[in-house]
């Protein structure tokens, strides 16, 4: 098994790259998928959310209010902090879990969005950065996702810099450009993870 962490700042693009590598046949374990699962109604996760930061930011139905969250958070480093001090270790418990199940000679993509900021590359066998200019990214959080200029830029500034981000890079994927170039690029990656894997002993 190949232990791969995939990481790229907000609106870079990860999302795109990690469905082009299911595609080529890699195993996804989706960190914020799962950080919705353990916040989710009825966990312990959301009952630890809500005593930290008040019932205010659940919602009508008792399902986590993420905007109001988001804007509590985002904008307070320290309250950011609190927040993953009770995501985080509930993330890594399934993650573990989700691995364990995978094939031996599978190429697992654990898409991380703060693996930089946590420190967390040393657990893989490869980091793949997905990396885009902060221009690009700004432009797609507004005109994709829908978000105002001073809350993109807030949820850019809360993440590692772009520096930090390609240290810890064994490999980069630019995402500045055509989805046919990033197909291409993921498509030159997939066949390096695979090699990766073989030379290992992940695989015959």
């Amino acid at each position: 098994m190949l232990k791969v962490g995939l990481t790229g700042g907000i609106g870079a693009g990860k999302s795109e790259v990690s469905r082009l590598l299911v595609e080529h046949g890699a195993v996804l374990i989706d960190a914020d998928r799962i950080a919705r699962e353990v916040v989710a109604p009825g966990t312990p996760g959301l009952a630890a959310v809500a005593e930290a930061f008040g019932e205010d930011v659940l919602a009508a139905d008792g399902s986590l209010d993420r905007p109001r969250l988001g804007s509590i958070v985002f904008a307070d480093p320290g309250k950011l902090a609190v927040l993953n001090s009770i995501v985080h270790p509930l993330v890594g418990a399934r993650s573990r879990e989700l691995e364990s199940a995978a094939d031996d000679d599978a190429v697992v993509i654990h898409d991380v969005p703060l693996l930089t900021e946590n420190g967390l590359a040393p657990l893989y066998d490869v980091v793949v950065v997905v990396d885009a200019s902060p221009e690009t990214q700004l432009d797609r959080l507004v005109r994709l996702r829908g978000m105002t200029e001073d809350d993109a830029r807030a949820r850019m500034a809360a993440q590692a810099t772009r520096e930090r981000r390609r240290e810890i890079a064994d490999i980069v994927i630019d995402n500045d450009v055509p989805l046919d170039a990033l197909r291409k690029r993921v498509a030159e990656v997939w066949d390096d993870l695979v090699r990766r894997a073989r030379d290992a002993g992940g695989a015959e």
